[in-house]
C-alpha cells in the first residue's frame, strides 16, 4: 500500500468517506476491521478459487480528470489468471476499437475490478492498479484459454492493492445458461434410468428415450 494509507482499506475508505460513515454510525464497525489490518491485500486460495471459476467480471478506470469508465470483460471459465500473490493477468481480446480503458490506464493506473457470482449470491471487490503489455507475446499466448475463439490484442496486468467480499444481500440468484443445462441433463438422464427400472420391474422394453440417452452416454464415456 501507499505510505498515505494507514490502512488497506484506506483505499477506499478516505477521510470523506469516514466522515460519512461516523455521521452515519458505520464507523465504529469498520474501525473494527481496521484494528486488525483492515482488508486483506494477497490472493488467497480462496480468492484464487474464486477468480478460477470466474467467467465475466467489471473492470473499472478513470481518467485524469477523474470521469470514470466500466468495461465488462468475459471469456472461458478460469480466463482471468493469478500469476503471484499480488497480480492477476488476462488477455484482453480485440472488440470495438474504443481503447477508453486503455487511453485511462496510460493517464491514470488506478482501477477496480467487480465480480458478481450471481449463482451463490457472492460479489468480490478488487481494488489496485493495472497497467497495459503490448509487447509480450509469449506472455499473450500463455493468457489465452485453450480453443477459445477470440484475438487477444495485448495483455492486462492487475496489481492488487486490496480487496473484500460483501455481503449477499440483494443479489438475485441467476444461473449460467451452461449449468442449467448440464443440471437438466442430469436430470434427464435420472429419469431415463427410473423408468427404465420401472419398466424392467413390470417386465416391459425400456422406453425408446432411455435406449437413446445410453448409447449416448457410452459413446461419450471413452
Amino acid at each position: 500500500m501507499s505510505d498515505a494509507h494507514g490502512y488497506s482499506s484506506d483505499v477506499a475508505f478516505t477521510p470523506a468517506v469516514k466522515a460519512i460513515q461516523t455521521r452515519k454510525g458505520s464507523r465504529e464497525a469498520y474501525a473494527g476491521i481496521e484494528a486488525h489490518g483492515g482488508w486483506r491485500t494477497e490472493i488467497d486460495d480462496g480468492l484464487a478459487g474464486f477468480l478460477a471459476d470466474t467467467g465475466s467480471f467489471y473492470l473499472a478506470t478513470a481518467s485524469a480528470e477523474g470521469q470514470p469508465y466500466i468495461q465488462h470483460r468475459g471469456g472461458p471459465k478460469g480466463f482471468i489468471r493469478v500469476l503471484d500473490k499480488t497480480t492477476i493477468a488476462f488477455a484482453d481480446y480485440a472488440g470495438n476499437q474504443q481503447y477508453i480503458t486503455q487511453g485511462n490506464l496510460s493517464e491514470n493506473p488506478k482501477a477496480h475490478i467487480f465480480v458478481m457470482d450471481y449463482a451463490h449470491r457472492r460479489r468480490v471487490k478488487i481494488w489496485g492498479e493495472a497497467r497495459i503489455v503490448e509487447d509480450d507475446p509469449a506472455l499473450t499466448r500463455s493468457l489465452m484459454p485453450q480453443g477459445y475463439r477470440a484475438r487477444p490484442e495485448q495483455v492486462i496486468l492487475f496489481e492488487v492493492k486490496a480487496w473484500d467480499i460483501n455481503c449477499p444481500q440483494h443479489i438475485p440468484q441467476k444461473f449460467d445458461a451452461t449449468d442449467v443445462a448440464a443440471a437438466l441433463g442430469s436430470r434427464d438422464q435420472r429419469i431415463a434410468e427410473l423408468e427404465a427400472e420401472l419398466a424392467a420391474l413390470k417386465g416391459q422394453p425400456a422406453p425408446a428415450g432411455y435406449a437413446a440417452s445410453c448409447s449416448g452416454a457410452q459413446a461419450n464415456s471413452g
